[in-house]
């Protein structure tokens, strides 16, 4: 089932995609991006030029109920007058399946996800988790040949986030179609995702393994996804761990080369560490221990300088050949 996607939306998207059967393809990208335009232009939701063809033949040609394609929203969409089982089962009945068939399928994979037993419940008996296992389910029961998930775990409890997309990354795994994934959060594009595509501004900034790109981030957005600093210097980027700066009040007095000053505009615990998001001539984080921060006085608004020395950065090239 190769997908091999072409798609344009005046102003707004021009995306080249292609991938292979049991691919998971993770689209991340600021806010406006065009993530969901194109997921939704794949799904018959949104109109758009150029071509989609999966299993040779062109989704665009295609009427949304035609195209075999199964949708995750991060809002679940469940029809509120149906119960879970018969949302699941909805789409089987809208392509001919009988009732009982289509009944007997949905809750098989009611089971699968683990809210067999909130079959007779309505979505608004559903907590947001097991809305979104209902939704998921709903996409999966046609056995479709394209998965759009468009930020399945947005607005879910991190604990509940955590073992859905351990669930959904197991059903992933023996899903021998094509996935597209939308995501805001790093661990879902490096733990579920067989390749990232980074979108900015309609395009494709970056495209790669989920190794590559969190080793090589080439927008400033993915370098905060994956906790990077990300410097562009000409035609070259400059990477650096937030733990490899050095943090302090005064301009530093050494040869150090990569030295900034900028205002500390937030400060939070990460891990052991307290992260700082300063903002200057560049918007850097760095990680400094508690004491550091208390014996430095380390709140919004405090001048400092950032210094990093040249060992503990990166250089490779921002416009790679392809």
């Amino acid at each position: 089932m190769t997908l091999v996607a072409r798609l344009l939306v005046a102003g707004r998207l021009d995306v080249d995609i292609s991938a292979e059967p049991g691919d998971v393809v993770a689209l991340v990208g600021p806010n406006g991006a065009g993530k969901s335009t194109f997921v939704h232009a794949l799904a018959g939701l949104q109109r758009a030029e150029g071509s989609a063809v999966l299993d040779g033949r062109d989704l665009l040609a295609l009427a949304p109920q035609d195209r075999s394609v199964g949708v995750v929203f991060q809002d679940q969409r469940l029809f509120p007058h149906l119960s879970a089982l018969d949302n699941v089962a909805f789409g089987l009945r809208s392509r001919g399946s009988t009732k009982a068939s289509a009944r007997a399928a949905a809750r098989n994979w009611l089971d699968r996800l683990g809210v067999g037993e909130l079959a007779g419940r309505k979505p608004a008996q559903l907590s947001g988790g097991q809305a979104q296992r209902v939704a998921i389910a709903r996409a999966l029961v046609t056995e479709p040949d394209l998965l759009l998930l468009d930020e399945p775990f947005t607005g879910l409890d991190v604990g509940v986030a955590a073992t859905l997309r351990i669930e959904l990354g197991r059903h992933l795994a023996d899903f021998r179609g094509v996935t597209v994934l939308v995501t805001h959060d790093a661990l879902d594009a490096l733990t579920l995702a067989t390749s990232v595509a980074v979108l900015d501004a309609g395009r494709i900034a970056q495209h790669g393994t989920p190794t590559d790109v969190a080793a090589r981030p080439r927008t400033e957005h993915v370098a905060r996804l994956v906790g990077l600093n990300v410097i562009r210097e000409a035609d070259r980027l400059r990477a650096f761990s937030p733990a490899a700066v050095t943090v302090s009040l005064q301009a530093p007095t050494d040869s150090t080369r990569n030295r900034w000053s900028g205002v500390v505009r937030g400060a939070a615990p990460h891990g052991d560490a307290i992260r700082l998001q300063v903002s200057g001539d560049h918007d850097l984080i760095a990680d400094v221990t508690p004491a550091a921060s208390r014996e430095l006085a380390l709140v919004p608004g405090q001048q400092v300088w950032l210094s990093v020395k040249e060992t503990a950065v990166t250089t490779y090239d921002a416009h790679p050949s392809r």
